[in-house]
This record gives structure tokens, sequence and C-alpha cells, in this order.
């Protein structure tokens, strides 16, 4: 037999078993204990790097994808998965240098002329846990702050994108050295044995049933953690907004990747008197956007059967409350069994229904209504705080007030979900959508380690407050203390 014969394959990039994961995060712990604290110009050729890998594989990241998903719009994976994470790149580029200065902060009076000021420091080496519905821009989104801030990291992506994963896979392999930036891939068993590890901060996306879990795991080596978690998104159409350009707004946002994104308007209330030509707005934007569903490429499937079967039982379960259920795909193409799901209306949905109870992460809106601005602002503040809101209207005492008079992750009005494409605005959730913050300096910030620096001047006044106490002191805690 020849040496080529006797040669053993090696594994796939992100093959790794359970027990393996202990050992690899402590040589990537050791690794960026060598390296020291990383450079400006280290911090961007890393993420150069990136931004290369990414770009060689745009092509790869598109059919994955949409393999992945049973058809996924090849222009919401270049626009999302691929520009997204290109943009957080060259934003982090420009901007890094300025990140990393100390910061000078004010310094006591007493302590004058000494000097305080915060620095950043890596970390060390974060857990990024992403999920399957943008599977690219929610895992290398957060590696790039992971990357601007000077850490390592190892990456977990959803196990529903296989395809895809094995693209990322190959993508970290060629950009990092393994001890530097890895990729685990595996299933629900691999995901929890990823989350128990010692690393120095987690980065999870996904619902908050597992960010739970997440966050219970973490606690047992004391890791703090940011959670993307997502909830029921309010859309509000105020009275001034025309009720047609709203719904064609709302509806752009909710079909983009037929409704699975956590940022998607989950329900919308507008005033009773524009009920039904908001409605019927939502058709004509769907039948604009949208003329055919089931032979569209520019329409994307629902991720699995089971993800598919759980938006129908939604549909079903507010027709069989006695819900008034309208199909806005083409007549012919809205039912079935396929997992390209036409977009859905319910109007006047009652609190019974499972639409109303759940995160909804598909092609079905519920449409409320109200009477007083006031009321739609109760009816959100009755919720758990979601992780976006949205608010449609021209009048500024009306824009103020739901803005002070609401809590959420972030707000974009007169549209809906483009707040997060703006690399300056943090990103995150608030109570039960979330917690910390990243993209742009936020990203940094929660990703490095924020450290006190007070730098002591020649003169000390330690000597005026100091034992043996006598009259110096009593004098200088009466002058402290205005006594």
């Amino acid at each position: 037999m020849n040496a080529a014969a006797t040669t053993t394959a090696s594994p796939p990039p992100g093959t790794a078993a359970i027990t393996e994961l202990p050992a690899i995060l402590a040589r990537m712990k050791e690794a960026a204990r060598k390296r020291g604290v990383a450079t400006c110009e280290q911090r961007v050729a890393a993420l150069d790097r990136l931004a290369h890998a990414v770009l060689t594989r745009k092509d790869a990241i598109v059919r994955a994808a949409s393999s992945d998903f049973g058809n996924r719009s090849k222009h919401e994976t270049l626009a999302v998965d691929v520009f997204g994470v290109l943009s957080g790149i060259q934003y982090a580029k420009s901007h890094v240098r300025d990140w990393m200065e100390a910061e000078d902060r004010e310094t006591s009076w007493i302590s004058l002329p000494s000097v305080s000021q915060v620095t950043y420091q890596p970390l060390g080496v974060i857990g990024i846990i992403s999920p399957w519905n943008y599977p690219v821009a929610l895992a290398l989104g957060p590696l790039v702050a992971a990357l601007a801030a000077g850490n390592g990291a190892m990456l977990k992506p959803s196990e529903l994108v296989p395809e895809t994963s094995a693209v990322l896979a190959d993508l970290v392999a060629e950009a990092f050295a393994p001890d530097h930036v890895t990729l685990i891939r595996g299933g629900v068993d691999v995901g929890a044995a990823f989350a128990a590890l010692p690393f120095d901060h987690i980065v999870f996306t996904g619902s908050p049933r597992v960010g739970k879990l997440v966050m219970q795991a973490a606690s047992e080596n004391l890791v703090p953690v940011t959670l993307e978690l997502g909830g029921k998104c309010p859309a509000i159409v105020g009275p001034d907004f025309n009720a047609r350009k709203a719904a064609a707004r709302v509806m752009a946002a909710k079909t983009l990747n037929a409704g699975q994104t956590c940022l998607a308007p989950d329900y919308v209330l507008v005033p009773r008197s524009v009920r039904e030509t908001f409605a019927d707005g939502c058709r004509a934007a769907v039948a604009k956007m949208y003329p055919t569903i089931q032979s569209n490429s520019d329409y994307t499937s629902i991720i699995s059967d089971s993800h598919a079967a759980r938006i129908r039982g939604l549909v079903d379960d507010a027709r069989s409350r006695g819900g008034r259920v309208v199909e806005l795909g083409p007549p012919s193409e809205t039912a079935g069994t396929t997992r390209k799901i036409a977009p859905v209306l319910v109007v006047e949905p009652t609190e019974s229904m499972a639409c109303m109870q759940e995160e909804i992460f598909g092609p079905l809106l519920p449409i409320v209504t109200y009477d007083k601005l006031d009321d739609a602002v109760a009816f959100v503040n009755a919720r758990p705080r979601p992780l976006a809101l949205y608010y449609f209207g021209f009048d500024r005492a009306s824009v103020d007030r739901v803005l002070a008079h609401t809590v959420s992750g972030g707000v974009t009005v007169n549209e809906a979900m483009l707040h997060y494409i703006q690399d300056d605005l943090p990103f995150g959730g608030v109570g039960q959508s979330g917690m910390g913050h990243y993209h742009g300096k936020e990203g940094f910030v929660t990703m490095s380690a924020k450290k006190a620096v007070f730098r002591q001047s020649v003169v000390s006044a330690r000597r005026l407050l100091a034992p043996p106490y006598g009259k110096l002191a009593d004098g200088l805690l009466r002058l402290l203390l205005g006594a």
C-alpha cells in the first residue's frame, strides 16, 4: 500500500466531539494570553480577512441558505446576511482606533492634578450561539464586535441550517487560525455543552425559552451574557398617517424572510376608522411584491415542516375562535402543505387566540383596532417589552408621547426594522426581549473589559487624611462635610 492510501482524511471544519470542547476552549484562552492585547492594525487585519472570506463565498452562502430553507430569496440573503456583515465590518474598521483610545474622566477635586481614565481590554474568548433565520448575519455580526475588541471567538450555528453552517465553517477556517476563531457544528446536545463552557462572554440570539437555558448554563461559570430574544414587536399606525402607505411598509417588513425575523412587526394597531383601508392596503402590497407565491423565488420558505405546521396552527386556531382570517396570496396558492405560506391577516383577534399569545415568526399579521392613541399605548404596555416598536405618524407630539410612554429595545418611526441597519445605533432588547447590546461601539464595549485607571500625580493628597489622625484630618473632614 502506498502512503496516500493509508492517509486518513481530515475531518470537515467545525467537527468536534462534545468531550473535546473544554480542551478547544482552553487552547484558545491560552493562545489569547500569549497573543496579548491586539493592536489596531491586527484587529483591522482580522476584519479584512473576514470581509474577504465573506465576499469570496457570497454565491455559496446564497446557495446554502436557499438549500437550508427550501427556498430563500437570493436578494434577501445578499442584502441582510452578506451586505449586513460587510457594512458592520467597514464601520468597525473606520472607528476601532477611536474606540481603543483611553477615555478621560473627571477627577475628584481632592485628587487633582491626577488623572482618571477608562481603558478597554479584550475579554479573551467570546462564545457566539446563532440562530437559523439569518444564519450568517447573526453569527458573524457578533464576531465583528468580538474581533474589533481584540478577542478570539467560538461560534455555534443552528443545527437547522447545516449547509450554511458548512460554508461558515470553511469561511472561518480560511480566515483565522483555529486558536483565534473556530466554529463548532452539532445538534442540541452540542449547543447545551457549548453554553456551559467557561467563556469570557456569551452572545446568544434566539427564543426566550432557549435564552433562559443559556443564561442558566452560563451562570454556573459566572459568564456574562448578551441575549437577543425577540418577542411580539408592535406597529402603531397613527391617525394622521396614510393607512395604505403604512400597510405597504408594514407588509414589506412582515414578508421579509417570510416573517422569520425577530424584528418583524408581530401585530399592528390601527385606528378603528381605517381598519378596512389598512387591510386593503396589505392586500395590494402583497399583490405588488408577490404576484405569485409557490413558484416565486423572491418569496422565502418556512425553515422546516414543524415550523410551517405551527404557523398554520396559529391560523386554524384564530379561525376556530371566530376570527376573521384574510388570505392575501392568490386564491389558488393559499392552500396546501408546502413550506411556502402566503401572508395572512387576522382582523380583530381576541386575547385568547394563540397568535396574540406567542411570537408569530411567520407571515401572519393580526390587526387590532383602537379609538384613542393612548389606548394603543396602553395595549402595548400591558404586554412584555418588545425588541422593537414601530410608529407611523408625523404629529411630533404624538410621536414623542409614544416614545416617552413605551419601552422597547429599539424604535423605527414611519418605517419598520430600519433602525437595525444603522451601524452606530446599539441593538438589543429589554426585559423579556433580551439584555445587553452590540453593533457599533456598543458591541466593542460589550466585548471589552472596561478598566478604571487612576494615575496619581507627583503630589498625593493621601497624607492629608492618614493616621495618626489629628487636627489636620479634623479640619479636612469639616471642609469635606461642610460642617
